[in-house]
């Protein structure tokens, strides 16, 4: 099992070589290193591929070390029964990897001259580039990675699939399309990037026992990027409630959503803020739709409020007390018509989440410095779109767009809240803090799907803001991205990438929920 301590760790391409670097000073021996790796990706291969299958396995040997784990792959693979093919289309080659590619046609393992000897293999096995790629691959290499991505035949990428940049996830010219993606060590910042998605597929970390000090010795004892994960997302939610707990203690969030057009945002954002398990959710929406929603909500608080001509929220009730509410969400369905709502939730004290409209109406007043003088906390939920609105000159910033998450990052400093930049990819940014969500899912590409994320959020706020031990508020907005796309993981495995309607999603969370705990129970079991 993968020791858990080192899920959360992303790495660049210059960190992964000072931490390699320091091993190998260190006297770990490169070929031992070699070979310990090379022994894990084939027993991940023979995993991934099927255990009883045997068959014509092709493998792209590249110069470098990491030609070298794959030239240890086919000689392992070849001892196990498999037909190997060895395709290694390079003039010079570092040493070790040259000897064992010696060793490999000592043993009979086949070497061909082109790329069409490939095509009846079973599986392909890309070794010629790894990690700290910096120049596009061009000419015949790129022709014939063309040729590969073409074959039917699954593909199983060592480190990062050949022509993937480490660090922005962009394809250098060309770059090979996997199946499968064993990432070496410590997972590489191109794992958590839109860009590299369609190229890395399903992908697995291969733990090769690197020191946690000599990990420390590069990225610090608590690095300021990282990848979520269970073990860290659930230390985030409010699941030790206290024996003594009732409704007055467990946080009361105000929702302010919803207009007679978009009545179904302010619904499905009241459904996320019950399944975080707030204690009180009072929903203020337009009186016209209120009676409409009561029925689908019945332990919120729904107040109606009085109404433009266009059927949105013109203002709040004056018997609505703001103070004694322990955040407030503001935007899902408002329409960007009421810019009143804004002043009014921007001189709160508590925490303050802003989505949808919320965002429109603070693009549109330019209030952005305004939040620099709020005395707690504010959430931005930001799609690209809605980021280029509110921070066009961060976004235009070609500095900023050559690391993903850096823009997020700036916002976050500039505007003194907490962003949510939503994507394939999402990443939370506090200070100098980044949070990137590794798993999701297209299935969430639908209507409704943020307003459930923003109830979800507004209501572990929420319930931070009444019984959390910090004034730290990345870590809910943090756990509340990572829960709502596991909701929508679990809920396409049952009904499909097609059928995770929001109604769907916001049923899947506390289901989602229980089956990851029920796995953490298993594996420290």
């Amino acid at each position: 099992m993968t020791r858990p301590v080192i899920e959360p760790y992303l790495v660049t391409a210059e960190q992964m070589q000072q931490i390699e670097g320091n091993l190998f000073d260190a006297g770990m021996p490169v070929a031992a290193l070699m070979e310990k790796v090379s022994h894990k990706l084939a027993h991940w291969f023979v995993e991934r591929y099927g255990k009883d299958k045997r068959g014509r396995i092709a493998v792209l040997a590249g110069p470098g070390h990491n030609g070298g784990d794959a030239l240890v792959m086919a000689r392992e693979l070849h001892h196990l029964g498999f037909a190997v093919t060895v395709y290694q289309p390079f003039d010079r080659c570092k040493s070790l990897t040259a000897q064992h590619a010696s060793y490999a046609r000592h043993l009979g393992i086949s070497f061909v001259e082109t790329v069409q000897a490939l095509a009846d293999c079973d599986a392909v096995i890309d070794g010629w580039f790894g990690f700290g790629l910096t120049r596009p691959i061009e000419g015949a290499r790129a022709d014939d990675i063309e040729t590969i991505n073409r074959l039917s035949a699954p593909v199983f990428s060592i480190d990062l699939p050949s022509g993937i940049h480490t660090d922005t996830g962009r394809v250098m010219g060309v770059a090979i399309e996997a199946s499968y993606t064993a990432c070496l060590g410590l997972w590489k910042r191109a794992f958590v990037q839109d860009a590299a998605i369609a190229h890395i597929s399903q992908c697995d970390l291969i733990d090769f026992d690197i020191p946690i000090d000599d990990i420390a010795a590069v990225l610090g004892e608590s690095p300021a990027v990282q990848r979520m994960t269970p073990h860290q997302m659930l230390g985030c939610l409010p699941l030790n409630r206290s024996v003594t707990a009732h409704k007055y203690t467990a946080g009361h969030l105000l929702l302010i959503a919803g207009s007679r057009q978009y009545a179904g945002a302010a619904l499905l954002a009241g459904l996320g803020a019950i399944a975080s398990g707030v204690g009180m959710l009072t929903l203020a929406v337009p009186d016209s739709i209120r009676l409409a929603l009561l029925p689908q909500l019945p332990s919120a608080l729904l107040v109606g409020c009085e109404e433009t001509e266009a059927s949105a929220i013109a203002a709040l009730p004056d018997s609505l007390d703001l103070a004694k509410y322990d955040a407030i969400a503001l935007g899902p369905g408002l329409t960007p018509t009421v810019p009143d709502l804004l002043d009014t939730v921007l001189a709160t004290d508590c925490p303050l989440l802003l989505d949808a409209d919320g965002l429109n109406l603070l693009a549109k007043r330019g209030a952005i410095g305004r939040l620099q003088t709020r005395t707690a906390a504010t959430v931005l939920t930001p799609h690209v779109g809605e980021f280029k609105r509110l921070f066009p000159e961060i976004y235009a910033q070609p500095s900023l767009q050559t690391l993903p998450g850096a823009i997020a990052a700036h916002a976050a400093q500039a505007s003194d809240a907490i962003v949510l930049l939503k994507g394939p990819k999402s990443v939370v940014a506090s200070g100098q803090n980044l949070w990137f969500n590794p798993q999701s899912t297209p299935a969430l590409a639908r209507g409704g799907s943020g307003d459930v994320l923003t109830g979800l959020m507004g209501g572990l706020l929420a319930t931070h803001a009444r019984t959390g031990d910090s004034d730290d508020f990345a870590g809910p907005v943090a756990s509340a991205v990572w829960w709502h796309s596991q909701a929508a993981l679990y809920a396409s495995q049952t009904r499909t990438v097609l059928g995770v309607d929001p109604l769907r999603l916001a049923q899947s969370l506390d289901l989602a929920l229980a089956e990851v705990l029920s796995a953490q129970s298993s594996n420290f079991s």
